[in-house]
C-alpha cells in the first residue's frame, strides 16, 4: 500500500487549483505515494458562508487524519510567512503523529530574509520586535518538527521517499 501524503499549501487558492492538485498528485505517484489534495473532499452545499467554512475545515481534518505524512508548501503567502491554514494543518498533523515535510524556494534564515528591515544596532525589526534567529528558514515551530527541502514539492517528495526507504531497510 502506498503511503498517503496530504499536500498542504496555498495552491488551493489558485483559480486552477483542481488542475494543480491533479499535477501534484501525479508527481506523488511518481515517487510511490498516494497524494491527497485539500479539494479531495466532498462538501455538500451549505446554507451560509460560515457553515461552508466549517464543512471545509472538518473535511480537511478528515483528509489529514487519513494521511501518513504531510508535505507543506512553506513559501511566503500574502506576506513574509507561510499560509496560516497550512501552518495549522502541519500542527494538527504533528499532533496526530504524522511525519512532516516542507518545501520552500528560499532556504535562507529568517534573520537573513528580514535583515533589510532590521536595525543594525539593536537587531530589532522595523516593528520594534526581535527576529527569531536560530538559523532556520521558517519559525522554529515548523522547522524543528519538519524536514524542509529547499526547492519544490518534488524535492520534498524525494526527501520523504529516501526516509521511508531507509526506515524499511532498518526493519
Amino acid at each position: 500500500m502506498k503511503p498517503k501524503v496530504y499536500m498542504a499549501g496555498f495552491e488551493v487558492f489558485r483559480t486552477d487549483a483542481l488542475e494543480v492538485g491533479a499535477r501534484m498528485k501525479s508527481l506523488c505517484a511518481e515517487y510511490g505515494f498516494e497524494g491527497i489534495f485539500p479539494t479531495d473532499k466532498d462538501i455538500r452545499p451549505q446554507p451560509d458562508k460560515l457553515s461552508t467554512a466549517k464543512a471545509i475545515f472538518e473535511g480537511n481534518l478528515r483528509l489529514i487524519e487519513k494521511a501518513d505524512l504531510i508535505i507543506a508548501n512553506l513559501n511566503p503567502f500574502r506576506g513574509q510567512e507561510p499560509d496560516p491554514g497550512t501552518v495549522f494543518e502541519c500542527g494538527y498533523g504533528f499532533g496526530l503523529g504524522k511525519k512532516l515535510y516542507g518545501f520552500l524556494d528560499d532556504g535562507r534564515t529568517m534573520a537573513e530574509k528580514l535583515s533589510p528591515g532590521m536595525d543594525a544596532e539593536t537587531g530589532l525589526y522595523e516593528d520594534g520586535m526581535s527576529v527569531e534567529n536560530f538559523g532556520l528558514p521558517v519559525n522554529l515551530m515548523l522547522a524543528v518538527p519538519a524536514k524542509i527541502a529547499e526547492g519544490t514539492l518534488e524535492d520534498a517528495l524525494k526527501l520523504a521517499r529516501k526516509d521511508i526507504l531507509e526506515d524499511e531497510m532498518k526493519m
